[in-house]
């Protein structure tokens, strides 16, 4: 078998339902491919919306049920039990294109070297309406040309060929399996991105990785966000940078004190209040201003 589509899933069945259904028709051959599904903890109907799937499907689909471990966990269970000589990780609310499979694999036959992986684009599904805070979340230059939203930054890579790893996005990528094998997920890190991080800077360090980006692997991130979510996200990366900058501080991920303390003053209130009326600033503040309260709480 060629790949081994890898889909960790938490309390997502419907978006999950869609998700397969897409790659169900993928322009691929059909018993060249399969899916694994991790479902970390669900509560909702995770189980009977792939069980359902999986009664029509041409394709193999595996479902693997474990307590809420976190999504590391997840990849890694299924990374040792694929059979494909390539793993697509890939997340349960992306919405792929038919020929996002042989799009992949086509880069993969090109580039052969275990080290050289393929990284798909990501884009909003058409049929959201994009608010400005999912904008901002997706626009990793929007502030002085070089700082953003913590989402994906695609537009830092229009007209390149290659990566490195701030672009390791676990939402659609793909590597071989026997390099995956060597190198696992590092499950100490539980928080939103800094796994993907850790592994791809990792690779970088360790196998030399060379990460090709395929514009043309296109998967659609069906997920409605609003400003919300933002205090938990930055949180949670405040937390956890105390653990990558333990394991590698030239990343410099726990910034140094003066960088904290310009932090704390534009996230002020005073000023967060004078920013409201540009709202890129204002997100990008506000966001400074959770990441300094996981900090301190990551301590």
């Amino acid at each position: 078998m060629e790949v081994s589509i890898i889909i960790p899933t938490y309390n997502r069945a419907e978006i999950l339902r869609e998700c397969l259904e897409r790659l169900l028709k993928q322009k691929f051959i059909k018993d060249e491919y399969e899916i694994i599904i991790i479902d970390d903890g669900s509560t909702d109907s995770t189980a009977e919306v792939v069980e359902n799937v999986k009664k029509t499907s041409k394709i193999p689909i595996s479902y693997h049920y474990q307590k809420n471990q976190g999504q590391g966990i997840a990849r890694n269970y299924a990374i040792k039990h694929a059979l494909g000589k390539i793993i697509v990780l890939l997340g349960d609310d992306m919405l792929v294109t038919p020929d996002f499979l042989s799009q992949h694999i086509e880069y993969h036959r090109k580039h052969k070297s275990e080290n050289e992986a393929v990284l798909g684009f990501i884009g909003w599904d058409p049929r959201l309406e994009i608010n400005d805070f999912m904008e901002w979340l997706t626009n990793g230059s929007s502030v002085m040309g070089m700082f953003g939203g913590h989402q994906f930054a695609f537009e830092k890579l229009e007209g390149k060929k290659y990566a490195n790893y701030n672009f390791f996005y676990t939402s659609n990528i793909s590597i071989k399996r026997s390099l995956l094998m060597r190198n696992p997920f590092d499950t100490r890190f539980s928080s939103y991105g800094w796994e993907d991080i850790e592994l791809g800077y990792r690779l970088t360090k360790k196998e030399n990785l060379v990460l090709h980006y395929n514009p043309k692997a296109i998967s659609y991130h069906y997920h409605p966000m609003d400003e919300k979510g933002l205090a938990d996200r930055m949180r949670n990366i405040g937390k956890s940078a105390h653990l990558i900058h333990a394991k590698y501080p030239e990343l410099k991920k726990v910034p140094a004190k003066w960088k904290q303390s310009i932090f704390a003053i534009i996230s002020s209130p005073p000023v967060l209040w004078i920013l409201k009326k540009n709202i890129t600033l204002y997100y990008y503040a506000l966001s400074k201003k959770y990441f300094l309260e996981g900090l301190r709480e990551g301590i």
